[in-house]
């Protein structure tokens, strides 16, 4: 048996025990990375380190440490209830404003995990207070952030765009862009339509009152209480405080609320939107890491108001970096003894083109579930270049499938937007929320690649 071929049967193995025992996934991977590199990839320990996601350790921590502040001191209550202001009390519209936020974060030139590190903590603390599934809130915002991911001038479109240039291949930025942006809007809209999103609309306006209740507008029709067809009751679609079909339980009046404008702005809470402002400048301003970043304004406000601090440390999803950075390592080890080379390099080789395209998708989508999306892209797209050659697929169908199906799959739990949504959802049932990803993301994999090959690729574009 090949290495390769052992060191994915032990990835097979690892999300086996994962399920059936209920043992974090995370250390499963670090022991698998350390068991597959060791014994089958002759690798050291600086070699098995090498895929150790640093970087995005420091994404996680910070800022889910730097809302957790937020939450503690008052700041996203603040901010949910100027966004209900916003939308006059039509909470249905929420979803969509967190889309086209992080659609036009990405399109403009943020990184994707930067604008659903920004966008996410927000939504999620939305989607508690006011019983909307975290599933549909978590995943419109990523499926926002691959909306505009891919315009001329975002990064990811740059990027792509600039390896079809580089390979000789005919391209289409604009093909590109609305690939992406028409399969995430429509993706989008099926997952407002199963999860939830009919009841929201149902509701008509509410008020986010002072005393932390929602209470029914001029168009009432009691969908605040759970019913046996609201996706959302009962069926796992978020648990605890804040699932969907639940009505959040009221809460004693705070003295920093006002009787009818909510919560108000306190010393805490302004320095708290300074920082939340200057995590996005910094950003998409200045290109800074908005892990690092985030880590900085955390411990400045940390330091002025510490018993904020003490709070929020123990409200950073400490379970949920376990098990990204030991899955991402594990992840590390496969590339770095060529697995996903292997696997990409013999799809390649099958002579029959538009099979070997359907292949390569969903290669794509399947890598770039647990690795970088634009890492993929950039191996898969020279492997296709012998077979688009040959001038029997489309070159410009086949890059926007491959975009398409690489990037869609990012609601992963173990991708880094996947990974920062399960991190920033507050008071859910994180165990039951990360399979609810993972169930999501696998049915992605299994169903948007084919349908990006025949929508792109059969048709011959380009």
């Amino acid at each position: 048996m090949s290495p390769e071929l052992v060191s994915i049967l032990v990835l097979v193995v690892v999300f086996v025990i994962a399920t059936t025992r209920s043992v974090n996934m995370g250390a499963l991977a670090f022991a698998a990375a350390f068991g597959v590199g060791t014994l089958v990839a002759d690798l050291d320990a600086d070699g098995i380190f090498a895929g150790f996601p640093g970087d995005l350790f420091v994404v996680l921590v910070g800022v889910t440490y730097l809302f957790a502040i937020a939450r503690a001191n008052g700041t996203t209550d603040w901010l949910v209830h100027a966004s209900v202001r916003l939308v006059r009390g039509r909470v249905a519209l929420i979803p969509w404003v967190m889309f086209a936020l992080t659609g036009a974060l990405t399109a403009i030139g943020a990184v994707s995990p930067a604008a659903v590190a920004i966008v996410a903590p927000i939504a999620l603390s939305f989607a508690t207070r006011y019983a909307i599934s975290p599933l549909l809130m978590g995943t419109m915002v990523v499926h926002g952030a691959q909306a505009g991911g891919f315009s001329p001038i975002s990064i990811y479109g740059s990027i792509v765009n600039g390896i079809v240039e580089r390979e000789g291949l005919p391209g289409s930025e604009v093909t590109l862009f609305l690939a992406s942006l028409i399969a995430n809007l429509l993706i989008a809209g099926v997952l407002f339509a199963l999860f939830g999103g009919r009841k929201l609309w149902a509701r008509g306006s509410v008020a986010p009152e002072d005393d932390g209740t929602v209470r029914e507008g001029p168009e009432p029709t009691g969908a605040g209480t759970a019913t046996d067809d609201d996706p959302g009751a009962g069926s796992g679609v978020g648990s605890g405080a804040g699932s969907a079909g639940t009505a959040p339980a009221a809460v004693a009046v705070r003295p920093d609320q006002a009787a009818d404008a909510g919560p108000r702005l306190t010393p805490a809470r302004v320095a708290t939107l300074t920082a939340l402002v200057a995590l996005v400048v910094a950003v998409l301003g200045f290109d800074l890491d908005a892990g690092l970043t985030a880590v900085s304004l955390a411990v400045v406000l940390s330091t002025v108001w510490p018993d904020d601090s003490r709070r929020a440390v123990g409200e950073i999803a400490w379970s949920t970096v376990l098990l990204i950075c030991g899955v991402l390592t594990y992840v590390g080890v496969l590339e770095e003894m060529g697995t996903i080379t292997w696997a990409g390099e013999g799809v390649g080789g099958i002579g029959v083109p538009l099979l070997a395209a359907v292949l390569l998708c969903y290669i794509g989508a399947l890598v770039s579930a647990f690795a970088s999306s634009v890492g993929i892209m950039g191996a898969l797209i020279p492997l296709a270049v012998p077979f688009l050659a040959q001038g029997e697929i489309g070159a410009v169908g086949m890059v926007a499938a491959l975009a398409v199906s690489a990037t869609v799959v990012d609601v992963s739990p173990f991708s880094t937007n996947g990974a920062l949504v399960l991190a920033a959802a507050p008071e859910v049932d994180r165990e039951r929320f990360f399979r609810q990803l993972m169930v999501y993301g696998g049915i992605v994999v299994a169903v948007v690649p084919a349908l990006a090959w025949l929508v792109l690729v059969v048709p011959g574009l380009g």
